[in-house]
């Protein structure tokens, strides 16, 4: 008799202290993870090109999943395969327009400036939690969300500077990011975090192919192909933290911890390419620190509630 494979029930979207603190911990690697990603983006995006980064992100990064997820052997290529497979594609496409906005935004914009009008997103799927998936926006999650994205304002001043031709192309990938995060986090209940990372980077390849219509790749140096090697690594082990971090909490507590991210975008850019941040960048990367500080002792203090209620 042959060996039976468990494939994943459906789960429940739990709220707990507990849970919220581990995942907030995770998203946070995964930020870090995710700004060395784009550094390697945007370093080997004029020796590459744009279809090379998406090929072989997705190539890598697939791979990656797949090398981490056999070592278990049949049990762990099971976690592979979707249940729900029409909106895992779906949000694997959303997640695919994401790449390429971005990607091709870095072409003509710092780091920095770039992620200071992506912090719109935590807001958007924040709002968009609460009516869709009917998420708990207590007080301190929404002054905690608020806060961080008064730091965007104070970046997104007239005297920031931010705004050029690639703005348009750039906010279509914000609002397709924060839809595919409500989607990572209603995908949860069925979907193993292996799953939809893999599903989600396979899905740069068929856009790489159809990429190659319009941008013909060409002879890649080899600092270039190395950079991109490392990208899809990291995007790998990257994607995996990200959705299970928030198969563990809310759309709306992890909201804030995106705006972490600024530090590390300011800190490579001025590092890697010598990109310096004007006063109003600085000034909101502050208030944007300070959100993400509020709204980690807020949860620590829920989970000693709750400990102490048990």
């Amino acid at each position: 008799m042959s060996a039976t494979i468990a494939l994943p029930t459906r789960r429940l979207l739990r709220d707990s202290g507990a849970d919220t603190i581990r995942g907030i911990a995770l998203i946070t690697v995964c930020y870090l993870l995710m700004a060395f990603s784009d550094v390697l983006v945007k370093y080997a995006l004029p020796m590459a090109g744009l279809t090379a980064a998406i090929l072989f992100r997705g190539t890598i990064g697939a791979a990656t999943v797949l090398a981490i997820t056999a070592r278990n052997g049949r049990q762990g290529l099971a976690r592979l395969r979707p249940v729900r497979t029409g909106l895992v594609l779906l949000r694997s496409i959303l997640q695919a327009v994401v790449g390429i906005t971005w990607f091709a935004a870095w072409e003509s914009m710092a780091l920095a400036d770039s992620y200071a009008v992506g912090f719109a997103t935590p807001l958007i799927a924040t709002l968009a939690a609460v009516v869709l998936l009917g998420e708990r926006l207590d007080w301190p999650r929404a002054l905690g969300t608020l806060f961080g994205f008064a730091g965007v304002i104070i970046m997104l001043r007239p005297d920031g500077n931010l705004w050029n031709p690639a703005m348009p192309m750039l906010l279509t990938g914000i609002i397709a990011s924060a839809f595919a995060r409500l989607m990572t986090r209603t995908l949860s209940t069925t979907e193993t975090p292996e799953c939809l990372a893999f599903s989600l980077l396979l899905m740069h390849l068929p856009v790489a192919l159809c990429m190659l219509w319009f941008i013909p790749m060409h002879a890649i140096p080899l600092p270039a192909l190395a950079a991109l090697l490392v990208l899809g690594l990291l995007s790998g082990v990257s994607q995996m933290m990200n959705a299970r971090a928030y198969a563990l909490a809310p759309v709306s507590a992890l909201g804030p911890f995106d705006y972490s991210s600024m530090i590390w975008a300011v800190a490579l850019g001025w590092l890697c390419f010598g990109e310096t941040p004007n006063v109003a960048a600085m000034q909101g990367a502050v208030v944007i620190a300070l959100a993400g500080l509020y709204s980690l002792h807020s949860e620590q203090r829920r989970r000693g509630r709750e400990k102490g209620a048990a």
